[in-house]
Parts: C-alpha cells; structure tokens; sequence
C-alpha cells in the first residue's frame, strides 16, 4: 500500500509538470500599439512558428501557436483580426485571442502573441538561416 506522502508527492511533482507546461499568459499590445494591417510594408517569415512585421514606423515579431510552414507560400500574408478588434479597433492585430494570420488560399493560423521589437532585432531575425 502506498503511504499518504508518496501520493501527496506524485500529486505535487503532476501539478509542477501541468504547470511548467502552461503557456504564458496572454498579454494583447494596447491599442495604440498594434499592428495595423493597411500599414504593413514589410514582413518576413523566420519559422514555422515566427514572422516578423514592419507596419509603418513600428517592427513585431508575431509568434503563432502552432507550426504553420503553409505561410512560406507566396503573395504574402494577410491577417485577421477577431471580432472585437474588427468591429471596435479598426482590425488591428493586437495579439488577442481569435487572431490568426494566413497566406492566399491556405488555412488560417492562430497567433499566440505579438510584441513590439527594435528595427536591430527586426534585422537580426531576418538574418536568421531559413530552415
């Protein structure tokens, strides 16, 4: 029989786990900082999972919640904002949830996040090697 503090254990190394696991939580940019689409003149994708983004005077790096190698394939990309954001905001991507980005005639992908980044960054992801 297993004593009471091996179960307290287990149960507390499980929880540690789930939590080390959780995703970070969700912080929109306010809207003065979003991205506003009619703005992009620039964007590069770095991964499966990361693009970045030159709208105007202001540089992002967009992180996706999964792989989405679909974004590789050309014209270009084009985002959607979610119901709030289009009706309320102007469809300016803030990093909220129902966000996503796609490329022509691929499905959408979820974006996890987005944070506002130097034109030195911007630069240094860009200069990453593809995969």
């Amino acid at each position: 029989m297993k004593s009471p503090a091996f179960i307290a254990l287990l149960a507390l190394a499980a929880a540690a786990t789930a939590a080390s696991a959780a995703p970070p939580p969700r912080t929109p940019l306010p809207a003065a900082e979003c991205i506003q689409p009619s703005r992009i003149n620039d964007w590069h994708i770095v991964d499966d999972r990361t693009a970045t983004v030159r709208s105007g005077p202001k540089y992002y790096q967009v992180i996706l919640q999964t792989a989405c190698p679909q974004l590789r394939h050309p014209p270009g990309l084009i985002f959607r904002a979610n119901a709030a954001n289009t009706s309320a905001n102007g469809g300016r991507i803030c990093g909220e949830v129902g966000e996503s980005v796609r490329s022509q005639g691929q499905a959408p992908c979820a974006i996890e996040r987005i944070q506002r980044i130097d034109k030195t960054r911007f630069d240094q992801l860009n200069a990453t090697p593809k995969p």
